[in-house]
């Protein structure tokens, strides 16, 4: 039995982009990109571990507008499209670079992957990559956690108690349908905790969730062992904190591994770096330059003269990074170990999509990370949450401290000068939609296909992406429009039920396009009955 344990959370979020409108959406690409750089990456090293008998065990939040788009038909046709247009242009990189070594083999490289996934995606898994997930789940290797309905930004709804509600409700009932089982974890989006969302949270049977590391440090009373251990709240959920050392070793760009030198430059792009006429066709259909997810180049250091990538070479670093990991992990449980009566906990919780998409080799430091501890730590292993809760449930009581894992703690990233304003809005149609549903409890036909919409586009417009977006100022056009249009679909919405002046043909189209959720019931917003999706 080791000393203490590691628990890897990976959090796989994008937010809920479909546009069947065009035949060729920009931001839909955001999927694509996720799919192949991130998700096939994860899934091909997850197989290879449980093929090689390692035992691996891993914490995975799959949220509901990623789920599903990746069980959607029309998102699926378009990523194989995606793929065989790659193909085309690693075929053509192969023609352009043949007279240069180091970028034709990478080239090559580039087509074997796509050839790869267009394989894994449609003839192993039927286009279903869901189905792949479930499978690690069933064989005790995979925890599957669920995570609000859009990811909207719990503790800026507190104001609005029935969309706290809803965004949890529905967030459960959707990995139940689409996953197979109930859920035990669920990530808050942003890690945002205030003291407000236990009740629905139990509402939902929720067992645990994580948050920042001060949000368990500043808990009262504070915890005897830090945030090696989980406390648990007065109302019997579970709460684990961040470590914060095993944090800066992975997210920093400056401190972290993935700023290695040898590691693969994101931004050295040939959809930024070749002539405009020979990727045109391949880039955005709007004609702006894009990430083709081609790229020649390592990281180097800060310099605009960088050096060809050498795949071998980062793979080693890859694994030296695994190693460095292991051993500061493990002074932290011999360290830990000495004052505590259970095996210490390290939680290391992160975004999926930093593995593969920002960190080409983070899945390649998964495995390697991996395969060192069940081979040769006698100190370490992983676990999931739910297997440690289960096998220490014994555990401080403690109220945890309102917190989100944003920059300076709280909630400053999405309530800001660029982004405050989509807050009365949002919170405005949030009390209407309480009043409809309390209005209109029994509705039918035409009448409750509109309140059911009114409540999609309420979800959609509460997405915490929106507002960071807006933050980041990456893309913000988008963001607000996106905002924007829902918000205006719902207040339509609304007008039209109370005058009973539904326009069928606008809502069939409206429906059409934004599909999430097609089993939402409106009367989960209901203020005088605790009706369950």
């Amino acid at each position: 039995m080791p000393k203490g344990y590691v628990a890897l959370v990976l959090h796989a979020h994008l937010p809920y982009v479909r546009h069947p409108e065009h035949e060729d959406f920009h931001e839909e690409r955001w999927l694509f990109e996720a799919i192949s750089e991130t998700y096939i990456p994860l899934i091909s090293v997850f197989r290879r571990l449980m093929e090689e008998g390692s035992g691996f065990k891993l914490t995975l939040s799959l949220t509901p507008p990623l789920l599903s788009m990746l069980n959607d038909p029309l998102l699926q046709e378009r990523y194989i499209k995606y793929l065989q247009k790659l193909i085309l242009l690693t075929e053509k990189e192969m023609e352009r670079t043949s007279g240069q070594p180091d970028l034709y083999h990478l080239a090559e490289m580039y087509r074997m992957k796509y050839e790869s996934d267009l394989r894994i995606f449609r003839d192993r898994y039927q286009c279903n990559l869901i189905s792949a997930f479930k499978e690690f789940s069933r064989r005790g290797n995979l925890e599957l956690m669920t995570c609000p309905a859009t990811h909207g930004l719990l503790p800026l709804m507190n104001v609005t108690p029935g969309s706290i509600r809803a965004q949890i409700l529905i967030g459960a009932e959707t990995h139940a349908r689409l996953l197979g089982s109930q859920p035990r974890g669920i990530w808050l989006p942003e890690c945002g905790y205030s003291p407000e969302i236990e009740g629905f949270l139990k509402e939902a049977g929720i067992r645990y969730f994580i948050t920042e590391t001060h949000g368990v440090l500043y808990a009262n009373p504070r915890p005897v062992f830090g945030t090696y251990s989980p406390i648990v709240t007065r109302n019997g959920l579970v709460v684990f904190g961040r470590d914060m050392e095993s944090s800066r070793q992975v997210w920093s760009a400056a401190e972290g591994y993935p700023g290695d030198p040898d590691y693969r430059d994101f931004y050295r792009d040939i959809g930024y770096d070749l002539e405009y006429d020979y990727v045109r066709d391949f880039i955005s259909s709007e004609g702006n330059r894009t990430y083709t997810g081609i790229k020649y180049y390592r990281i180097t250091g800060r310099t605009d003269q960088k050096e060809p990538y050498d795949p071998g070479r980062a793979a080693a670093k890859a694994g030296l990074h695994a190693d460095d990991f292991k051993k500061k992990r493990e002074r932290q449980i011999e360290y830990a170990a000495d004052f505590m009566n259970r095996p210490p906990l390290i939680v290391c919780p992160y975004d999926a999509e930093l593995f593969g998409h920002w960190w080409h080799e983070g899945p390649q430091w998964i495995y390697a990370l991996m395969n060192r501890v069940s081979r040769d730590s006698s100190i370490l292993g992983f676990t999931t949450l739910g297997e440690y809760v289960d096998q220490y449930p014994v555990m401080q009581i403690a109220s945890p401290c309102p917190s989100t894992w944003g920059s300076k703690g709280y909630n400053e990233v999405w309530l800001n000068h660029s982004n405050d304003w989509i807050y009365r809005h949002l919170h405005k149609a949030s009390r209407r939609m309480s009043e409809l549903a309390d209005r209109f409890g029994e509705a039918e036909d035409i009448r409750k296909a509109a309140l059911n919409q009114a409540a999609r586009e309420l979800l959609l417009a509460q997405s915490s992406d929106w507002a960071f977006i807006m933050k980041t100022g990456t893309l913000s056009r988008y963001a607000e429009m996106r905002t924007r249009d829902h918000i205006s679909h719902f207040n339509r919405l609304y007008h039209d039920i109370l005058a009973d002046t539904i326009d069928c043909r606008w809502l069939k189209e409206l429906e059409s396009r934004d599909n999430i959720f097609p089993d939402l019931d409106y009367r989960v917003y209901g203020s005088r009955n605790s009706h369950a999706v």
